[in-house]
């Protein structure tokens, strides 16, 4: 009897030690779990759960089975016609194979790195293969869009859809064939192809931004500088067919206006010239000495203040002032 519960005692205290020594651990939701035994992969565990492993021997190492991103550093490349640009990458990885992950590998940090020199060379290598419009285009709409210009302050349709031919810009695009997804489908496949070693699956890498370089930056801005000028300098030259117009308008009817006043003025002076005609008649009439006297002072007011000197009197043009005795 005593026999039985020193062993019973001892295989307690055994459990006991087991116990402590850690033989259980929890796989939590979103994680895989690769044993290793001296460096050696015993067992992998892809399903949460309670699950068991040798104390004092075996090695647990957890990894995260979500979707992770991988945010690269932008990079200035050339593309085929050895134009800059900086392009901005972001990328969706996962971990499909635990064991082969650990061979591999080993650690999250060791991964980044990797998948750094992995995509960072993979967009360097398309995007330098392939055109400018491929990279910063997905489709060829732009080619059917007709943007027009709105004009406002125009007299009439004719000349809103004159100034609007002026300053309509044509620009063809080259067709594209791949585009910017097409270019992160042969990205993701190109990477692909180095990754699935690693037990890594990369599910899809985005062109998060394309960026002109400072030199291509300027050719842009200079070109819709031009642009801009050409339509300034169509705007420009309507104005001045306008100004030409409405000149030419305003000196057609002040010519109508003074010609038509003098007229009107001839007709008025006419009228009161026969007027006074009429009214010199009938004076000249009623008393023709008084009107003889009028006229002759009339006549001295206007002649007599513009001489300078007079040398004789002795004339019948001043025998109203002096009288013919004084001759």
């Amino acid at each position: 009897m005593k026999k039985l519960i020193t062993t019973l005692v001892i295989i307690f205290v055994l459990l006991v030690i087991f116990l402590l020594l850690g033989p259980f651990f929890i796989l939590h939701e979103g994680e895989v779990a690769v044993i290793t035994r001296f460096g050696r992969i015993e067992n992998t565990h892809t399903v949460a759960g309670l699950k068991i492993k040798v104390p004092l021997v075996d090695t647990v190492v957890k990894y995260p089975k979500k979707i992770m991103s991988w945010d690269g550093d932008a990079q200035r490349i050339p593309t085929k016609e050895n134009q800059f640009i900086w392009v901005d990458t972001t990328a969706r990885w996962r971990i499909t194979d635990p064991a082969l992950f650990y061979q591999s590998i080993t650690s999250l940090p060791n991964a980044i790195l990797r998948l750094n020199d992995i995509i960072d060379s993979t967009i360097r290598t398309v995007i330098s293969e392939n055109y400018l419009n491929e990279a910063v285009r997905n489709s060829n709409k732009i080619n059917n869009m007709r943007v027009e210009e709105q004009v406002q302050n125009v007299e009439s349709m004719e000349d809103a859809e004159q100034l609007r031919n002026l300053t309509r810009t044509e620009v063809q695009q080259e067709q594209i064939q791949i585009g910017r997804e097409g270019l992160s489908t042969m990205m993701l496949q190109m990477a692909s192809q180095f990754t699935v070693e690693f037990g890594i699956e990369v599910i899809d890498i985005v062109i998060r931004q394309i960026r002109y370089s400072d030199d291509l930056t300027q050719s842009v801005y200079q070109r819709m500088i031009k642009e801009r000028n050409q339509i300034a300098e169509a705007y420009r030259s309507y104005g001045e067919g306008q100004l030409a117009r409405w000149v030419g308008k305003t000196e057609n009817d002040k010519k109508n206006i003074i010609s038509q006043a003098y007229a009107q003025s001839e007709q008025i002076k006419g009228v009161a010239d026969a007027q006074a005609t009429q009214v010199y008649a009938n004076a000249y009439e009623a008393d023709p000495q008084f009107f003889t006297l009028w006229r002759t002072l009339e006549s001295y007011r206007k002649t007599i203040p513009g001489l300078n000197k007079v040398f004789s009197t002795e004339m019948e043009y001043f025998d109203v002032l002096y009288g013919p005795e004084m001759r």
